[in-house]
């Protein structure tokens, strides 16, 4: 055992036992966030635009604060791009994180010097768990990579701006820089299919013990080390690979190919990173679910995700959620964010401790026909399916076809890249329909009232999901494909340009 992993055990320990005394007091630990962001904002433009020297309890927050997304922010993050300070949180952001949204075209996300503790603290409490938990500590020892967007920022403006993973590399801790990987240079080219090219020619011959990044371009990576080195799985090019970190997607449909790939299983951690701030992490390899993040700067308020679109919505704060019911999260940060909806809906799968599963993402469903089905019901149901029929999936899209040919029903139509396919695709079909009716009734009643034809696979050439994402300019990076839709805007390019 090396110098690094052997003090990385009493280490683990003493911090593991800090995260265990807060979140053994959760609802105190939230009270206090709320007290500190409330004081820490009191003072700044949102603050005395919404009455924050009287906020006494969540009660008054609440009448005060409304619910808003980036569009409602908008007006004070154009003043303090245009160079005003103590609009949204005292002082000025240290950064900008830059990231796409579906109706505001660019989004500037603010981190603040108290925010960005939060962003590396997080991923390295999730690491010091599995340590003290599993006792595994030798990857510190060796070659680690983070799959990322480039870390060059852009200081035309006041304040740097850049994409998260690339800010979050200049805090990289000092005891990892001689252990990390890839080298600046190459973690600095944009284009993704050179940057994943020059990855693998650099790491080849390194002693990776730990691989981090979104599945998909992780698996990108995988392809094109095999390649590069002619050998059949990754454990022949990296002996010592023991761990595996993602986040950004449900790992569960990538899980068989990755096993293929590598040749063994390895373990795995869990993420919740989003630009906005650090919102879970998974802190046992025994227990389902991320532990939520509820001492690092955010306040937490929930909203049940079939109320999200009413008039009047209910809006709770921890110490009211339920398990088993999906909420759209709504945050709170040191980063000047207020009764922000993030976009995404968790489920909670423990109450002590608090520990959630991203179940979707709230504007990310298909309901054309009344159905409400979200991306928990449809990652379920394929995965379920491609068991059933020992196939694998690289990737899927669900899009509603409420336009058939004349005579036909309209139907849920889904395109599907598959790994391995199954022996019986009409069998698949039709197992697959089954699984959604059984996970979402309301598809159900509409299959069974002839309302609805049972589901129509699209089977999509090899890389057909990697085409497409490289024809908008989302390539790589923290750019993710989204899984359902409520329109065919997605659909129809596929159409167009991919079908096997």
């Amino acid at each position: 055992m090396g110098f690094k992993s052997l003090l990385s055990k009493p280490f683990a320990k003493i911090e593991v036992n800090k995260i265990k005394k807060w979140s053994a007091d959760p609802i105190k630990t939230q009270e206090k966030q709320l007290k500190q962001l409330v004081e820490g904002a009191k003072n700044t433009k949102f603050g005395k635009d919404h009455g924050f020297d009287s906020i006494k309890t969540y009660q008054d927050f609440k009448r005060q604060v409304p619910i808003t997304d980036y569009e409602g922010l908008k007006k004070y993050i154009d003043a303090i791009k245009s160079g005003e300070s103590n609009v949204l949180w005292k002082g000025i952001p240290i950064y900008f994180c830059k990231t796409s949204g579906t109706t505001s075209g660019t989004k500037y996300i603010p981190i603040t010097k108290e925010s960005i503790s939060n962003h590396i603290d997080a991923a390295r409490n999730a690491i010091l768990c599995y340590i003290e938990e599993t006792g595994k500590a030798d990857f510190v020892d060796h070659k680690m990579i983070f799959l990322q967007g480039s870390p060059e920022l852009d200081t035309s403006g006041k304040i740097p701006t850049g994409r998260l993973s690339g800010i979050v590399a200049h805090h990289v801790p000092n005891y990892l820089q001689k252990n990390r990987m890839p080298s600046f240079k190459v973690n600095c080219i944009e284009d993704w299919e050179t940057k994943v090219d020059a990855i693998s020619k650099e790491t080849l011959k390194e002693n990776m013990a730990l691989i981090s990044g979104i599945p998909p371009w992780v698996q990108m990576y995988f392809e094109r080390l095999i390649q590069l080195s002619g050998k059949k799985e990754v454990k022949d090019i990296f002996p010592k690979f023991s761990l595996f970190i993602y986040g950004g997607v449900n790992f569960a449909p990538y899980q068989s190919v990755f096993k293929k790939l590598i040749g063994k299983t390895v373990d795995s951690i869990e993420l919740y990173p989003a630009s906005e701030g650090f919102i879970a992490f998974q802190d046992s390899q025994r227990e389902e679910g991320m532990l939520l993040n509820l001492n690092a700067g955010i306040f937490y308020e929930f909203i049940p995700a079939d109320e999200f679109f009413d008039e009047n919505p209910s809006r709770i704060n921890l110490e009211d959620v339920q398990i088993g019911i999906n909420y759209a999260l709504i945050l709170n940060t040191n980063a000047g964010l207020w009764g922000y909806n993030i976009g995404d809906t968790v489920k909670f799968v423990s109450t002590n401790p608090y520990r959630i599963i991203v179940s979707g993402r709230i504007k990310h469903f298909t309901s054309a026909f009344g159905e409400h089905v979200i991306a928990e019901e449809v990652e379920s149901a394929i995965n379920a399916t491609s068991q059933i029929h020992q196939c694998s999936i690289n990737d899927f899209h669900l899009a509603p076809q409420v336009n058939p040919k004349e005579g036909e029903l309209p139907y849920h139509e889904w395109f599907i890249e598959f790994n391995q396919e199954p022996m019986d695709l009409i069998k698949f079909n039709a197992d697959l329909d089954l699984q959604l009716q059984k996970r979402n009734s309301y598809y159900a009643d509409l299959i069974q009232g002839n309302i609805l034809r049972p589901l129509v696979i699209r089977k999509m050439k090899k890389n057909a999901f990697q085409d497409y994402m490289k024809s908008i300019g989302k390539l790589g990076g923290q750019n993710k494909l989204p899984r359902l839709a409520n329109d065919r805007n997605i659909a129809d390019q596929l159409i167009n340009h991919n079908l096997s």
